[in-house]
């Protein structure tokens, strides 16, 4: 299978980490991979803040280079959901861009929809919380929002659930916003800071000893948040549990 992992900008930058491991787990699971080198950026921050010709040359380098690939795969839910969700607005539709769409995955939905990976060979003996990030719940579907009837799933529990050893504590309030939100964390500073401390206690009151999430976006917010206050909390991404990483 010829797969590309795109790797977020701030992945790149910050936490080169989580790009190794997802390029390590995806290997482990059969994928020939390929690291997509164009564009450096999906455009999400600047098409939320208004500048989309800035965006716009990014969109379109995305999709040309998308088109090499049988599936493209994106550790984050909201880059994901930029490039799947969002490009028309900037590009406008083309049967280019359809099969873009058709082909790019978050890692969790192109592990259980795409792989169907059904076992892991790796072992985490900690007490994790998972956190559903908002473009993940409610732009890429995947997992339920308790807002809606219907029967819970979410695709990142089903892939945790295969690890040996790691127990999933419960929190009281399992899909709410962390508030980083992108600029949303600078424009309103003191709203997202008690956003995302609230989404922290309630992983400390569940006894969680690592947080985790597919948007390293969110976690970077509260992992800053737990760290000035030196807060028992661990951080880690999702594919770096799966590839077998401990926390640091």
């Amino acid at each position: 299978m010829n797969v590309a992992l795109f790797v977020p900008c701030y992945i790149d930058q910050l936490f080169p980490d989580v790009a190794w491991a997802s390029l390590e787990l995806l290997e482990k699971l059969g994928c020939q991979v390929s690291v997509m080198e164009s564009p450096v950026c999906c455009g999400q921050p600047m098409a939320n803040t208004g500048c989309w010709d800035d965006a716009r040359p990014l969109a379109e380098s995305y999709i040309e280079s998308a088109q090499d690939y049988e599936y493209v795969v994106c550790p984050s839910g909201s880059c994901t959901s930029m490039i799947v969700n969002h490009y028309h607005d900037l590009v406008g539709s083309s049967s280019e861009y359809e099969a873009v769409q058709q082909k790019t995955y978050e890692l969790s939905a192109f592990l259980v929809d795409v792989l169907q990976v059904h076992s892991l060979d790796v072992s985490f003996p900690y007490r994790v919380g998972l956190h559903q990030s908002c473009h993940g719940l409610r732009e890429l579907r995947l997992g339920s929002s308790s807002e809606v009837m219907g029967q819970e799933f979410s695709k990142a529990r089903q892939l945790l659930e295969l690890v040996e050893g790691l127990t999933l504590v419960d929190l009281k309030r399992k899909d709410e916003c962390c508030g980083f939100g992108g600029t949303f964390a600078v424009s309103e500073e003191a709203v997202s800071c008690m956003m995302g401390n609230d989404r922290i206690n309630d992983h400390l009151q569940a006894g969680a000893e690592v947080l985790t999430a597919g948007d390293m976006s969110c976690l970077m917010h509260m992992d800053g948040l737990i760290r000035r206050q030196n807060k028992p909390l661990k951080v880690m991404h999702l594919a770096q549990i799966l590839a077998g990483r401990k926390p640091g």
